[in-house]
């Protein structure tokens, strides 16, 4: 949903026109898949990370227009919130040091970034929620310039016809209303891109699916909203409530959500835009001028336009994606379930675990989803999101074990093994994963080094939150892994 669009008002010829119009891109899509006109997959790592904006006191600050253009990179973009920013990293080969040269190359663009940032009264923290936020700095007010977030909320809105509720029970308990989607601008996650070939798409998004229950379990990092105490990764539940346009008797109906793991494994790439146009009627009824059939007759690749808009507006954990480079077509699987931070180390780790696994699952000889249900994959991800490293997961061929356990006696190795297909450098691979063996020996991972630090300052919730925002913003510019910091 990256996609600029204008203030608009939709007509009912506007919505029938438009899901007229996804059907045919749908036509035309299924039509490129069997001709095998996409450029195959190649080892290239995308990544996108979204930020927090905070004043010298650690309080949210809601200046990201000013940073943008103080930042003034083609790279940087607004998010949700005015308290939020996005870098978008252009995909890079892994072999070799690759996995290092992006690390440097996402430290040099923040660091340049934070210089700019304070010359407007701001600082950048990598998190996954800020626990410096309260609910009063999320309300309309707050979201971004940009008209696509104004239309967003409007159409969300329109659809519920009704303020969204928030209620997540945890640690603590958090049951309150909003009247605008600025709750999910607390979500703050890094998105990793992987291109792959048709053919091999659902191998590749089963075996991202199977894994995100362990992904979201070791890189927990959002464990405080609005001041309480809730899961090790309450993102994953506040995105899902923050932007359901289901009242409460559609949920009773069983309407899917926007926010959505999905049902079952899939056989084609086909399988999941054939979904979301079966599934969930239009947010933003936007039609272009291509006439896709059209362009494919013509020796042209069309864009889809109707289609990638759509399926923006649908928010899968994994999100399949096509779009078109230099003229050529691709598709990549978007992980999306990870948050933001700790350090850039950590953010360099947990890619590297996501991309060594996902050289290794989708080859197998006896692939995991065939062994495991798909409704066991998504509890361990409910589990992970609310328990983080102390949470037991399902693997097959273990039963249900310890997160630490998992990833120590199966997947750490099946990381290292992807890594080495990869050609990652061997003392490259071996420091990244190291950080994840870290987390998983001292059982700290961002969550709890939060939890930890907030419970050993003391005192008042809010100011002690504020006081261990600021401590992990010193913490996360020596770029560090969490599970080496102090309290």
């Amino acid at each position: 949903m990256g996609r600029d669009v204008p203030v608009v008002a939709f007509s009912r010829d506007d919505r029938r026109n438009y899901r007229d119009k996804v059907r045919r891109n749908l036509d035309v899509f299924a039509q490129m898949l069997r001709e095998s006109r996409f450029e195959f997959d190649r080892p290239l790592a995308g990544l996108e990370i979204e930020l927090n904006l905070v004043d010298a006191r650690g309080d949210p600050a809601m200046r990201n227009a000013e940073v943008l253009a103080a930042i003034a990179q083609p790279d940087w973009a607004t998010e949700l919130g005015q308290f939020n920013l996005e870098i978008n990293i252009a995909p890079q080969g892994l072999d070799g040091d690759g996995a290092l040269r992006l690390e440097e190359s996402v430290r040099a663009r923040l660091n340049h970034a934070e210089e700019r940032a304070r010359s407007e009264g701001g600082h950048l923290v990598l998190i996954g929620i800020l626990p410096t936020l309260r609910q009063e700095d999320t309300h309309e007010g707050t979201l971004s310039a940009n008209p696509r977030y104004k239309l967003l909320n409007e159409q969300i809105f329109a659809a519920r016809g009704e303020d969204l509720h928030l209620c997540i029970e945890g640690v603590e308990r958090l049951d309150t209303y909003a009247d605008s989607i600025t709750p999910e601008a607390a979500c703050t996650s890094v998105q990793l891109h992987l291109q792959v070939s048709p053919e091999a798409f659902a191998a590749h998004w089963n075996a991202a699916q199977a894994i995100a229950g362990p992904q979201v379990a070791i890189a927990a990092n959002s464990p405080y909203l609005f001041g309480r105490e809730l899961h090790r990764e309450t993102r994953i539940a506040l995105f899902e409530q923050a932007t359901d346009t289901r009242p409460t008797e559609l949920k009773s109906q069983g309407v899917r959500p926007r926010v959505w793991f999905g049902e079952r494994w899939i056989t084609s790439v086909f399988d999941l835009f054939e979904e979301n146009v079966r599934y969930f009627p239009a947010l933003l009824p936007l039609c272009s001028e291509e006439d896709p059939a059209a362009e494919l007759a013509a020796g042209r690749i069309p864009s889809l336009d109707e289609l990638t808009l759509h399926n923006g507006t649908v928010y899968r954990w994994n999100r399949p994606v096509y779009a078109v480079v230099d003229g050529t077509p691709h598709l990549r699987v978007e992980n999306r379930v990870l948050p933001a931070g700790p350090s850039v180390l950590d953010i360099a780790a947990n890619a590297a675990f996501y991309y060594g696994l996902m050289r290794v699952l989708p080859h197998a000889e006896r692939p995991v989803w065939s062994q495991m249900s798909f409704s066991t994959a998504e509890e361990n991800l409910s589990s992970a999101a609310r328990h983080g490293i102390e949470a037991r997961l399902y693997w097959p061929g273990l039963g249900e074990v310890p997160a630490a356990e998992l990833v120590l006696r199966r997947l750490l190795p099946m990381a290292a093994e992807g890594l080495a297909l990869w050609r990652v450098d061997g003392a490259v691979a071996d420091r990244l994963l190291g950080v994840i063996q870290g987390r998983c020996l001292t059982g700290r991972t961002g969550a709890t080094w939060q939890v930890e630090a907030t419970e050993a300052i003391g005192g008042e919730r809010r100011e002690a939150l504020r006081r261990m925002t600021l401590a992990y913003i010193e913490r996360m510019h020596t770029n560090e892994p969490v599970h080496t910091w102090d309290l």
